[in-house]
């Protein structure tokens, strides 16, 4: 009985550091400290710290995507967590990988199984669908080609990405 109950909690415990994750990731947003002795959620009252953490979304035997993140550092009065040096990998029916790194201060760098890296300062993710989107900047590189735009599109499961306005690409000459 009581192993249920610590599954539990550490189940709930992953769902919250992974929505928190999807959260800075969407955002990008930069925190802006209050001017106090120790602000709540700063490193210096962190409720618990783990490292190396990993959390793993599953759907039957099939992955669907994975967070890790060299620490991460718990505080529970305000029910979040804060991951330091995160990667994100989304996987698609045929396991084909989309690889996302990036922290506040730089651009998120996406690479793709098929050897394209996008480039933005912003990304949502849409589990229903299986898209990824943003509305900023963005800058794809690979296999001798540089497109530039705003706004993107992609389907992880087609690994299909349309750039959606201002679009300009540019050819590498061929070696």
């Amino acid at each position: 009985m009581w192993q249920r109950w610590v599954r539990g909690g550490l189940l709930a415990l992953s769902v919250v550091l992974a929505c928190f994750l999807a959260y800075l990731l969407v955002t990008n947003s930069t925190m802006v400290p209050t001017p106090t002795a120790a602000a709540p959620g700063s490193m210096d009252t962190a409720d618990a710290t783990i490292s190396q953490f990993t959390f793993t979304q599953t759907k039957g035997d099939t992955v669907q995507w994975q967070v890790q993140a060299q620490e991460a550092r718990l505080f529970e009065r305000d029910r979040r967590a804060m991951l330091q040096v995160v990667e994100v990998t989304l996987f698609d029916r045929q396991g084909k990988e989309l690889t996302m790194t990036g922290n506040r201060s730089e651009p998120l760098v996406i690479h793709t199984e098929s050897g394209y890296v996008i480039y933005t300062n912003h990304l949502a993710w849409t589990d229903q669908t299986r898209e990824i989107r943003t509305e900023d900047r963005v800058r794809i590189v690979g296999h001798g080609l540089e497109v530039t735009g705003r706004g993107l599109l992609g389907h992880l499961d087609t690994e299909e990405f349309e750039v959606l306005e201002d679009v300009h690409v540019d050819l590498a000459p061929a070696s």
